[in-house]
C-alpha cells in the first residue's frame, strides 16, 4: 500500500502546496548535431529527497493511484536513467536507452486532468509516473501519441498538476498538457518550457517582447535630447528579471535563443549549465524563513540525448557528475536508486602556490 505521507510530501514537493516551484527547461543543439536538454528544479521548504533511478529492463512496474498501489502495471521495454524526487517511482527527468528523453514540470490552475475512477485502477497511470511510463515503454514521441489514449493519467494530490515535455535525439521536442481531461500536444520550436500559464499562450506572451534583440541599443533623438544606452547589452533592456513563470519562460527563450552554437556536445552541456545558471532562485525569494538549505534550486541537469548522458549538479555541490547510459547493462543491472549526493557537501580544490 503507498504510503500517505510520501504521497502528500511528493504533491508538496511537484505541487507547492507550502510553495511555488520554479522548474526552468532549455534546449540546445550542437554544431555536430548533438542535441541536449537542461532543467532545473525548485523547492525552499528543506532538503528534497532527490536520487538517480535505473530501470533495468523487464522490470514490472505498476502505478499507484490516489488509493493504493493499484494502478497500471507495466513491463520496461527500455532501460532508464532517471533523476526521482521523494519516490523513486517519480522521475522528474531522465532519458532511455533509446534516447527518449522526458520531464515533468509543475503546471498550478491551468491542467485538469480526469477524475479518478477506482472501476478503472488498472488502466489508471499516476501524473509523477508517466515519465516512468513514457521512458520503459516507447522510444519514439509519435509511440506515445498513439498510446496515450489507453491510459486515464490521473492526480495522486488535487492540487498537484504537471505537464510534460519529450525530446528525441533529432532534436524534435513536444509538450503535453492536460486541460479539462484532454491530452494536448504542442511541437516545442523554441524550445524551453517553464510553468503555467498554458504552452500556447506563453508562446503568444513572447510577442510582448518583440523589441529584444542581442547586442546593443542605437541612440535615440528625443528633441534636442541624445539618448544613449548606459552600457553593454542594452538591446536586451525590458527583459523581465522576476521568477514568475511567463517571465522566465521569456527569458529562457531569448538566452537560448541568442547562445552561441557549441561544436559538440560536452561543450554544449557546459553551455546549457551556464544559461541554467541564471535561473538559480535564490532561497529567500522563496522563503525567507529557511536558513540552512542553500538554494531553493536543489539541482541542475543536462542531458545528451545523442550520447545517453546524464549530467548533474546540487545545490550542495556544484561539481558536474555524469552517468552514461552505454556502461550499463540494463539486461543485467538491478532496479536500483542512490541520492545524488553522497554526502551534502562542495569540494574546494586547494590552489599550490610555489
Amino acid at each position: 500500500m503507498f504510503v500517505k505521507g510520501a504521497l502528500l510530501g511528493a504533491a508538496a514537493v511537484v505541487g507547492g502546496i507550502h510553495g511555488s516551484v520554479a522548474c526552468t527547461g532549455i534546449s540546445l543543439k550542437a554544431a555536430d548535431g548533438s542535441y541536449i536538454q537542461g532543467r532545473t528544479i525548485e523547492w525552499s521548504r528543506g532538503p528534497l529527497k532527490s536520487e538517480y533511478v535505473i530501470i533495468p529492463r523487464g522490470e514490472q512496474l505498476r502505478s499507484y493511484t490516489p488509493t493504493g498501489a493499484n494502478g497500471l502495471q507495466f513491463k520496461a521495454r527500455y532501460g532508464v536513467v532517471g533523476l526521482a524526487v521523494v519516490e523513486r517511482e517519480f522521475i522528474a527527468e531522465g532519458i532511455n536507452e533509446a534516447g527518449l528523453s522526458a520531464g515533468l514540470f509543475f503546471f498550478p490552475r491551468y491542467g485538469s486532468y480526469v477524475p479518478y475512477d477506482a472501476t478503472m485502477a488498472a488502466t489508471t497511470l499516476a501524473d509523477l509516473q508517466v515519465v516512468q511510463w513514457i521512458l520503459t515503454q516507447f522510444s519514439s514521441i509519435d509511440q506515445l501519441k498513439k498510446a496515450v489514449d489507453s491510459v486515464r493519467i490521473v492526480g495522486l494530490e488535487r492540487s498537484a498538476v504537471v505537464h510534460w515535455r519529450v525530446g528525441e535525439p533529432s532534436g524534435r521536442q513536444i509538450v503535453m498538457e492536460i486541460v479539462g481531461g484532454q491530452v494536448n500536444f504542442y511541437d516545442n520550436t523554441v524550445g524551453v518550457l517553464t510553468n503555467a500559464p498554458s504552452f500556447p499562450w506563453q508562446l503568444a506572451n513572447l510577442n510582448n517582447y518583440v523589441n529584444l534583440r542581442a547586442g546593443d541599443a542605437t541612440d535615440q533623438t528625443l528633441g534636442e535630447v541624445t539618448l544613449q544606452p548606459l552600457g553593454g547589452s542594452s538591446g536586451m533592456l525590458g527583459l523581465p528579471g522576476d521568477f514568475t513563470p511567463p517571465s522566465r519562460f521569456v527569458r529562457a527563450a531569448f538566452f537560448r535563443n541568442t547562445a552561441p552554437q557549441r561544436a559538440d556536445g560536452w561543450s554544449t552541456v557546459q553551455e546549457c549549465f551556464h544559461l541554467l545558471n541564471n535561473f538559480d532562485v535564490p532561497i529567500a525569494i522563496e522563503n525567507p524563513d529557511e536558513k540552512t538549505l542553500p538554494s531553493a534550486t536543489q539541482w541542475t541537469t543536462a542531458i545528451d540525448l545523442t550520447t545517453r548522458k546524464v549530467y548533474y549538479k546540487t545545490a550542495y555541490n556544484n561539481s558536474i557528475r555524469c552517468i552514461e547510459l552505454a556502461t550499463i547493462d540494463f539486461g543485467q543491472v538491478r532496479y536500483q536508486s542512490h541520492p545524488l549526493d553522497r554526502e551534502q557537501q562542495q569540494p574546494v580544490e586547494m590552489v599550490e602556490v610555489q
